[in-house]
């Protein structure tokens, strides 16, 4: 068995000379045949080992008799071990999670500060063949795509809960099933514990071994090769289209700060299968790991691209998926696409004068004609001063705004406009307009108000300049 774990572990690249490991040990047959072979193994590998052990308390006395039993076998071992005690209870209930994911986010998180203490390379953990079949079907029952089909991976990157950190995961007990990790330790004289709560059908893991399996063994005697089988063509599969999908990435990706923003028309020739993909790799981008991300919130992102402008899709861990007219933007901000700063008030400007207001820095000036202005400059706009007057509102959108747009001898609802000139949503409520008393003049950045246009019986021109000074 010692063989087939190197030669896996050297076939996969899953461990490098000189590399610190944490291995999760519980103190069942797994984790204990896993422990042994690394130490065994440790000086052919050219590594350090470094153990770590959650008391989850959750069953007891049997839990505290779990702890001294690790910290028993790690010092006959000589190995280090860093052992700790979380309320997985109470954490669940704070969290609204089952038993299972509570379980499984402060274990993690736990191991994963045990690799940053430690200055690890990363965890290794005891999953088997075992666990690998009930993981394929766990994630059948779920509705899983292509990725989920896969399994478990030999080596990936993990993110158990929202605040958790990005770890690598290192699993090289694939190829062994829990019989033979058991015959392990009998063959080495080992004496594991045993879980009692590995009997409870209350935890779907529990249930798919103790009753699912055995079931679709009736009906296919060797189904654990089937599905093995299929997680590995799923992940050959994966693969070439994961590889397709990072070629095209740079092309449909751009990253802006605090979001990301994916380019509609390259989306749209994309074949359904890379839109997934891509949206998948715009979560990995932004959560660091797909923990949380299911089917479901991926299909949900490949349909939104054929919807209106301006509709949204709320995704785990506070993102938020927001469809503009040329592209789609993930971020938590849903104002983050937007450049303007907001405006927190209306304000009183006079003319002349210059202001600095939330972020915008305003210039009003009275100029003589004749003058003009580079039309590429969206933010100076020239008004009949005598029409305007010189005490002016800086302000944004209310309901039941209307304005004559310029070209136009009718007056339009202000929603109507920002929607036809496809101004997007998020940005609508930080437009700043320029007012007098009675009208509308400027959609700063868009239009003036036809009525008050520089034309030739115009006096005074009222020349006002926007800059951005944040």
């Amino acid at each position: 068995m010692q063989n087939r774990i190197l030669e896996y572990i050297r076939q996969q690249q899953l461990i490098a000379r000189g590399d610190k490991l944490i291995v999760a040990l519980s103190g069942g047959p797994d984790s204990v045949c896993l422990l042994h072979m690394l130490h065994t193994l440790r000086n052919e590998l050219g590594i350090d080992i470094h153990a770590a052990h959650l008391n989850h308390k959750l069953r007891g006395a049997e839990s505290d008799e779990d702890s001294h039993y690790v910290s028993e076998l790690a010092q006959s071992f000589d190995i280090p071990l860093t052992s700790h005690s979380s309320d997985v209870a109470s954490y669940r209930r704070s969290g609204s999670l089952s038993l299972e994911e509570a379980a499984r986010e402060l274990r993690y998180a736990f191991l994963a500060e045990v690799v940053n203490n430690q200055g690890g390379t990363g965890i290794v953990t005891g999953h088997t063949r075992d666990d690998q079949i009930e993981t394929i079907l766990m994630n059948i029952i779920r509705g899983s795509g292509i990725r989920g089909l896969r399994g478990l991976q030999p080596k990936t990157i993990l993110k158990a809960g929202k605040n958790s950190i990005p770890v690598t995961v290192i699993r090289p007990l694939i190829p062994l099933s829990r019989a033979e990790t058991a015959e392990y330790c009998r063959q080495h004289g080992l004496f594991p514990r045993s879980d009692s709560s590995n009997q409870s059908t209350d935890f779907l893991r529990n249930r798919i071994r103790l009753e699912l399996v055995p079931l679709l063994k009736s009906y296919n005697i060797k189904i654990e090769d089937s599905l093995l089988r299929l997680a590995a063509i799923s992940n050959d599969d994966y693969l070439l289209i994961e590889e397709r999908s990072k070629e095209i990435w740079h092309r449909v990706a751009q990253a802006e700060d605090d979001r990301l923003s994916l380019d509609l028309k390259s989306l749209e020739a994309l074949p359904r299968t890379l839109q997934r993909h891509t949206m998948a790799n715009a979560l990995q981008y932004m959560l660091g790991s797909l923990y949380d991300i299911e089917f479901t919130h991926i299909e949900s992102m490949a349909e939104l691209i054929q919807k209106p402008a301006g509709k949204s899709l709320h995704l785990p861990q506070g993102l938020l998926l927001i469809k503009e007219y040329d592209r789609l933007i993930l971020t938590r901000d849903p104002h983050s696409s937007c450049p303007f700063p907001p405006l927190k008030e209306s304000y009183i400007i006079d003319v002349p004068g210059c202001y600095y207001l939330d972020g915008w820095k305003i210039n009003a000036e009275i100029a003589t004609p004749p003058l003009q202005v580079d039309s590429y400059d969206r933010f100076t706009a020239l008004l009949d001063l005598d029409k305007t007057g010189q005490r002016l509102t800086v302000r944004t959108r209310k309901p039941g705004d209307r304005f004559y747009p310029l070209g136009m001898n009718s007056p339009k609802k202000l929603q109507d406009f920002m929607v036809d000139i496809k101004i997007p949503r998020t940005w609508r409520d930080r437009v700043p307009l320029i007012c007098s008393p009675n009208s509308i003049l400027w959609i700063v950045g868009w239009r003036i108000d036809e009525r008050m246009k520089v034309c030739p019986a115009t006096q005074r021109i009222l020349k006002i300049r926007f800059e951005m000074v944040m």
